[in-house]
């Protein structure tokens, strides 16, 4: 909230030409490109993912037949931290937050009739990510889609995981190794695909504030380039640096959001000059965005359809490449086909008939939006520089410095939720005595049942010994310096499954465990 009543022309004593400049010119606070969304509307990426292949599958087939321009995939907990659907560690978790894949043949099913060199695919995966990247070169190899066609984004992004998800298996240094050897595989491929998104998103989920979500994700986001730019890594910043990509949450604060995301690119784009050299190209923050899951509510869940508005107006007024917007019902169960569709529909709305998308920063020159803007940019770089004075994000995270901070930042919003000082319509104001209607739930039994004959059909059409071979190879490569896509390829080639794969790993690597 905003501690005065209006603002004037002394709450803003920025440079236009230093501070904002035109759209598409350095520091990019009013947009990355100089014709925005009157070039190209932002792409709608709608977040699905659960139960089969084939379930996933037919819902992507559907959005994309209603207009969605973007596919993003869900994966369960089982795929994310490297456990095959059989394994013990997976009961009860098999294609229950996303979709089961144990093999590079699921995740042909997931895409089948989809031809991947003409469709965008960004993946929510993080310690797998680059057995799940090689999984999607070898279904385009089979597709006959050459890899420098293949269009899309990997998460990739390890360090969030240690702070706000979880979802880690290894420790952090050979998961860096991980994402670097990423980074410089999408390099050396001339591959149009986004090797990471590094997420501020997963943070404000578990509540960092607007400038911690900016100021964390920017000193992770450092953090692998120093990694890729180093001594084990060896890139041209400017290389790598224009396909780096990050995620970020909009909220319901409104005029907050829309400050939030100018002032990233901004700040972005002088951290990367500063410290990099970094050119024009590799210094702009190319982000998607996905409304707040956090914000959705249980009790009422219509007003969530009016929440997940206004935050999708947030994120386009703010400038965003690419947008998810969650569906009403997310806070019950799984969307239903209905709810996801009118999730999509809320995009096109504001793309077609809000007039929104016709002007570049129209927010530009308000007094209220620039102070915002600046104070924004000025708490996370102080955050950033503290981060960075500490040792970086590497040492902050074993430390638990930032995973404190958030905890501190979520404690006192629920106390202020609680105390009935920050308002939650239909929850702590509002509120109407309802049952909160049952949700429908797929019979996770039978569908576990079925995914573990799956990989157990697949490890018996396979050639045995070619996969003992290639797994050999990877450990190999895990105890050197050897790279480690081309191995991880010839596995997955070999139908080397997820588990194996991340089991050859462990088995050199060790896994990570918490201090």
């Amino acid at each position: 909230m905003s501690d005065k009543l209006f603002y004037g022309p002394g709450d803003w004593g920025g440079d236009y030409r230093k501070d904002l400049a035109a759209p598409g010119v350095f520091p990019f606070t009013r947009g990355l490109h100089p014709s925005m969304y009157r070039g190209r509307l932002w792409t709608m990426r709608q977040y699905a993912g659960f139960g089969t292949a084939e379930e996933t599958n037919e819902r992507f087939h559907h959005l994309l037949k209603e207009g969605q321009t973007g596919l993003s995939v869900a994966f369960d907990l089982p795929t994310q931290m490297g456990f095959d659907s059989d394994h013990a560690m997976a009961e009860g978790e098999v294609g229950r937050v996303g979709v089961a894949i144990d093999t590079v043949d699921d995740l042909e099913r997931l895409f089948h009739g989809i031809p991947l060199g003409g469709v965008s695919t960004s993946m929510t995966i993080n310690a797998t990510a680059a057995i799940l990247l090689a999984m999607y070169v070898v279904v385009g190899e089979e597709q006959g889609v050459a890899r420098r066609e293949l269009q899309g984004t990997l998460q990739n992004d390890i360090l969030k995981e240690y702070v706000a998800r979880g979802t880690y298996i290894f420790p952090p240094e050979p998961s860096l190794r991980l994402v670097a050897d990423v980074f410089r595989f999408v390099a050396a491929e001339g591959m149009s695909f986004n090797p990471i998104s590094v997420s501020g998103y997963h943070m404000r989920e578990a509540g960092a504030t607007a400038v911690q979500e900016v100021a964390f994700t920017f000193a992770n986001g450092l953090e692998y380039v120093r990694r890729a730019v180093g001594a084990g890594g060896g890139l041209d910043v400017n290389a790598f640096a224009p396909r780096l990509s990050f995620f970020f949450a909009s909220y319901s604060d409104l005029f907050e959001e829309v400050a939030k995301f100018r002032a990233a690119r901004r700040l972005w784009a002088r951290l990367m000059k500063e410290k990099f050299h970094a050119d024009d190209a590799a210094c702009r923050l190319r982000f998607h965005t996905q409304t707040g899951g956090a914000t959705l509510t249980a009790q009422q869940p219509l007003n969530n359809v009016v929440r997940v508005a206004i935050q999708a107006l947030a994120a386009v007024l703010g400038g965003t490449q690419s947008l998810h917007t969650n569906a009403y019902d997310e806070a019950l169960a799984l969307p239903t086909e209905q709810s996801a569709t009118l999730a999509l529909r809320t995009q096109q709305l504001l793309a077609h008939e809000t007039g929104v998308p016709e002007v570049i920063d129209p927010v530009a020159g308000s007094w209220y939006v620039e102070h915002l803007t600046d104070t924004i940019e000025r708490e996370a770089r102080a955050l950033v520089d503290e981060v960075e004075r500490q040792g970086g994000a590497v040492a902050c995270i074993e430390r638990g410095v930032i995973q404190d901070a958030i905890a501190r930042s979520a404690y006192a919003t629920q106390q202020a939720v609680e105390r009935g000082e920050q308002v939650v319509v239909g929850v702590n104001r509002y509120a109407e005595e309802t049952t909160v209607p049952a949700a429908s739930v797929p019979d996770y039994v039978a569908l576990a049942a079925g995914q573990r004959e799956r990989v157990a059909a697949a490890r018996r059409r396979r050639d045995r010994t070619k996969v003992e071979k290639a797994l050999a190879s990877l450990r190999s490569a895990a105890a050197s310096t050897e790279r480690l896509m081309p191995v991880i390829l010839d596995a997955v080639r070999a139908r080397a499954t997820v588990g194996e794969i991340s089991d050859a790993l462990r088995a050199v690597w060790g896994v990570y465990r918490p201090a």
